[in-house]
């Protein structure tokens, strides 16, 4: 869209700048009509869910929240849906920006099919990267999302992150969202550990999580800059279109079928964006909703009966492996099986006899539980909150367990597994609505504030102005490292991918880079996570004092 949906004019200094006069024309004023649909759509998606939250809530008997308690769930909602729009206009301008500069698309039909594209990822992006966010965090956060930390929590890091995301935009800086949230959410738990009593395991970031997802974030620019090079390198070789390798010629588009490939490699961006990115936020949305109203999502409730003899069986044969591993250690009761496999997790040391025994203790609990009620969906309001958190831990410590190589034999290793997996679809889960309302925002948020990014990525990354080949393989290769990564279920940064895709070929078409930008996003990169630690730390231990 154009200046009257951006949240700042870019200015036409900016518009001219970079290597090359012919840049697009980021000029230009929506219709008022245009305006009014977009803020009619962003009316109708929050009254959508807002519909969808009374539903639920009423359709599983949760009792009717307090007005402050109410009140309190819907900031919440509406902070975790304004760091998705955020990122929307923050991240996806990367995506946008090799279509505009190159001719392909006008901008304000670029903008509009990128959020369209982002829309349609959230929408069928499979959750995992949402939950892999999730168990970064603090395990006795998570258990108790309802309480005052908890609140503290999700308020500290979603303001954070969005502070940050905002400042970068304001520089043009195409700092990475990922990284904000990762940062934050790495903050609020070093924070809370040293809040925490001394000699308290859980109360602190789950690192082994966390060195993988960081190492995804690290790692994945140095893919985009050298696949994206060696890409274009190969596209020379096997391609000798000399149409492909040349600058747009004044504001003529490219070739019918060169213009084809950068729609399609734009789009493709976008889908992927949307798969990564959107998901950061539902897993938030997730937390906020079992803390605040646990009968109607601490459990999957879509579940029916007919899946509960399956998860019995496989609780059975899970609880049989466990007990196998006790050797002669007692079975403890539920609650000191909790108590004993919590203080386990936190020291990461649960391959024991007794903890071998709780879990046996535990799984076999919740198997009682599942099967006398018939159903998850049948499980009364009273004891959601502790199914939910048994479960929960369960999983967790499983997933911990499975870590050590070797450790468990073939048959014992698929039974866990498929365990694990049991568990995690009665807990981690997105409803439909969420899945749209964080849809809906993160393309929304395409359609605003864009220039600032594309201006930067498309012509101050490089000394000439950006080819039709080097867009396409910028993008082609954001976009398979972003789906490859939500594959594994890890966030990555598309806006660190493909501004180092850019710049992997200003390389090696030996285009030349412009210093001060590299400069000034490596100086963005290496701040984001220590700066968004600083602020999320900061705020978590003022907002527990407020609530």
């Amino acid at each position: 869209m154009s200046d009257a949906l951006s949240l700042a004019s870019d200015g036409s200094a900016a518009e001219r700048a970079g290597p090359s006069a012919r840049g697009p024309n980021l000029g230009g004023r929506t219709h008022p009509a245009g305006i009014g649909l977009f803020f009619l759509v962003l009316v109708g998606g929050i009254g959508y869910a807002l519909f969808n939250l009374i539903t639920d809530m009423q359709a599983a008997g949760q009792p009717p929240l307090a007005i402050g308690a109410f009140a309190l769930l819907g900031l919440a909602l509406l902070i975790a849906l304004g760091f998705e729009f955020v990122n929307g206009f923050h991240d996806t301008a990367n995506a946008v920006a090799t279509v505009i500069y190159t001719h392909s698309l006008p901008p304000a039909v670029a903008v509009v099919y990128s959020g369209v594209l982002n829309f349609l990822g959230v929408v069928v992006s499979t959750g995992a990267v949402a939950y892999s966010v999730v168990t970064l965090l603090p395990v006795e956060l998570v258990l108790k999302a309802g309480s005052s930390a908890g609140y503290a929590m999700i308020f500290a890091l979603l303001i954070a992150a969005i502070i940050w995301n905002l400042g970068t935009w304001a520089l043009g800086l195409p700092n990475s969202s990922s990284h904000a949230l990762i940062g934050s959410v790495l903050g609020v738990g070093l924070a809370n550990q040293l809040l925490a009593p001394e000699g308290s395991d859980t109360s602190g970031v789950q690192w082994d999580q966390a060195w993988s997802v960081l190492r995804a974030l690290l790692f994945s620019p140095v893919v985009g800059f050298v696949m994206a090079a060696l890409l274009l390198l190969a596209m020379r070789f096997l391609i000798r279109n000399r149409a492909l390798y040349r600058e747009p010629e004044a504001d003529a588009p490219p070739p019918l079928w060169i213009r084809a490939l950068l729609i399609l490699t734009c789009g493709g961006v976008s889908f992927a964006h949307g798969g990564n990115d959107g998901q950061k936020g539902m897993g938030l949305i997730m937390l906020i909703l079992i803390g605040a109203a646990p009968t109607a999502y601490a459990l999957n409730r879509t579940m029916s009966e007919a899946s509960t003899p399956a998860f019995v069986q496989v609780s059975e044969r899970a609880r049989t492996v466990f007990q196998k591993r006790a050797e002669q250690a007692p079975l403890p009761s539920p609650a000191e099986a909790r108590a004993q496999i919590t203080e386990a997790a936190g020291k990461k040391d649960l391959d024991r006899p007794e903890v071998y025994a709780a879990l046996a203790a535990l799984s076999n609990d919740i198997a009682t539980q599942v099967k006398a009620y018939g159903a998850l969906r049948h499980v009364p309001a009273e004891a959601t909150p502790n199914l939910r958190n048994d479960m929960y831990l369960a999983s967790d410590a499983i997933h911990s367990l499975k870590k050590r190589e070797g450790l468990f034999v073939a048959d014992e290793a698929e039974t866990l597994k498929t365990y694990e997996t049991s568990l995690n679809d009665g807990t981690r889960y997105i409803p439909t609505w969420v899945k749209l309302s964080v849809a809906l925002a993160l393309g929304l948020g395409t359609m605003v504030g864009w220039k600032r990014i594309v201006v930067t990525v498309g012509s101050r990354i490089g000394k000439k102005h950006l080819t039709y080949a080097q867009g396409a393989s910028a993008e082609i290769t954001a976009a398979g490292t972003i789906g490859l990564a939500e594959a594994y279920g890890l966030p990555v940064s598309t806006t660190h991918i493909l501004s180092s895709g850019v710049a992997g070929t200003m390389a090696a078409n030996g285009s030349g880079l412009q210093w001060a930008t590299v400069r000034n996003l490596a100086i963005a990169w290496l701040l984001t996570l220590p700066a968004a630690i600083t602020l999320a730390g900061l705020l978590y231990a003022g907002l527990r004092f407020v609530f």
